[in-house]
């Protein structure tokens, strides 16, 4: 142990001492904080690396340096990134910890990972490395290693701008009310902070799934059987089903339905309109029938249930949402405008900052008065974007080296 050249058992001794000395840190230092590494901090410790990485690749036939740059320290860093990451899996990730949790897990770390100091202490070493693996290859530069260049560098970016950027990084959720224009949002001190980006909600729309239908005790509640509790799915087509000893047939379904009368309901598409639906019932073992209509009822319309004797009565459940949109326009202070309809799974992008779909009032559902959208401001996105791109590109040039190299060996048997 610790006669040049290192290899393995010097790069795992090193990489255990560390996270011990990490671990140590955590318990009595507490999480790092990543506000310290705000712009343009992150930038200098970003240069800072780059700098001693060819500071050490000028000296990089000495024993110590080809061993940090070597594939024993890389394979001892990430196997240890992947012992914490083993650990961050198994441990539920918690945004902010509880003061009153003295727990171990939550002493070591384990609860908020990416900021314990284990984690940091190899992350900013693996930069290291890996920026002076880049630096020594590029001081001997080979055009025909152009995929190890395109490889590496787009990894180092990638770890460079998805980690030290991080802290760059926020979120924010806003609240916006219909035909209202909102820039302010609240953090987590519930103060009020203006944005330079700003919203107006110009619309809020919902799709829903057509309702179930339930067999309920009229005094407890709860859908029958009480074991396994069955519920009879509405469509536009008459549907017919069994829910306990009761068949349901349905002889009319409207998806958007307003009362006509104290019984009765008739089709009319407006804001508060509900789903209906007019079932007949007939008890299988004793024949006692009953007809009648069905309503869930909303903050507009009053619910409407079936009675089928004393003890049961026919109910419908709440739609479950389909889709819902906002029809959004964006402001910045640039005087920069932009419309969009913002769905989940559909952000919409503006400059830094990306908008997302982020809830409504389901008490309200379709009638919900507001939107809420997840502004997440995020600078250094197309860095990890590049990274990825050059990673994804170095991959491919490599795989296709490899094969062309083995049908020449192939070529060169034959």
């Amino acid at each position: 142990m610790w006669q040049f050249p290192w290899r393995y058992p010097e790069s795992i001794a090193l990489v255990f001492g560390l996270l011990v000395v990490g671990s140590v840190l955590q318990i009595f230092a507490g999480p790092f904080d990543f506000t310290l590494l705000l712009w343009p901090v992150n930038g200098i410790v970003g240069a800072v690396i780059v700098l001693l990485s060819v500071l050490l690749a000028v000296k990089r036939k000495n024993p110590l340096v080809q061993w940090l740059s070597g594939v024993p320290m890389a394979v001892a860093l990430i196997g240890g990134l992947l012992i914490l990451g083993i650990f961050m899996g198994l441990t539920p990730q918690l945004a902010h910890i509880h003061p009153g949790d003295k727990s171990l897990g939550t002493a070591l770390g384990f609860r908020q990972m990416t900021t314990s100091w284990p984690f940091v202490i190899l992350y900013l070493l693996l930069l290291l490395s890996l920026g002076t693996l880049i630096a020594r290859r590029l001081f001997s530069f080979r055009k025909a290693d152009y995929a190890f260049y395109l490889n590496h560098i787009g990894l180092w970016l990638l770890l460079f701008a998805s980690g030290l950027g991080a802290s760059d990084m926020k979120r924010y959720v806003m609240y916006v009310r219909e035909g209202d224009t909102e820039w302010r949002v609240y953090n987590a001190d519930g103060e009020a902070l203006e944005l330079p980006i700003a919203i107006r909600l110009n619309d809020f729309i919902m799709e829903e799934y057509p309702p179930q239908l339930a067999v309920i005790d009229r005094q407890s509640g709860h859908a029958q059987p009480e074991q396994h509790p069955e519920y009879l799915q509405l469509d536009e087509k008459p549907v017919t089903g069994k829910i306990d000893a009761w068949d349901l047939s349905v002889e009319e379904y409207i998806h958007e339905a307003v009362r006509n009368s104290d019984s009765t309901y008739r089709r009319v598409a407006m804001p508060g309109a509900t789903p209906a639906v007019l079932i007949h019932a007939k008890n299988r073992h004793t024949g006692k029938t009953a007809q009648g209509w069905v309503c869930g009822g909303s903050t507009a319309q009053l619910l409407m249930t079936l009675p089928l004797d004393d003890t049961y009565t026919v109910v419908m459940t709440r739609p479950d949402p389909k889709r819902f949109i906002s029809d959004i326009d964006v402001f910045t202070e640039d005087g920069a405008q932009g419309h969009t309809r913002l769905e989940v799974n559909k952000p919409y992008r503006v400059k830094h900052w990306m908008i997302y779909q982020y809830g409504y009032d389901t008490e309200a559902g379709k009638l919900s008065s507001y939107s809420s959208m997840e502004l997440v401001y995020d600078p250094w996105v197309i860095a990890v974007y590049v990274g990825i791109l050059l990673l994804a590109a170095g991959s491919v040039c490599m795989l296709w080296m490899g094969n062309r190299r083995k049908e020449e060996s192939d070529g060169d048997v034959e």
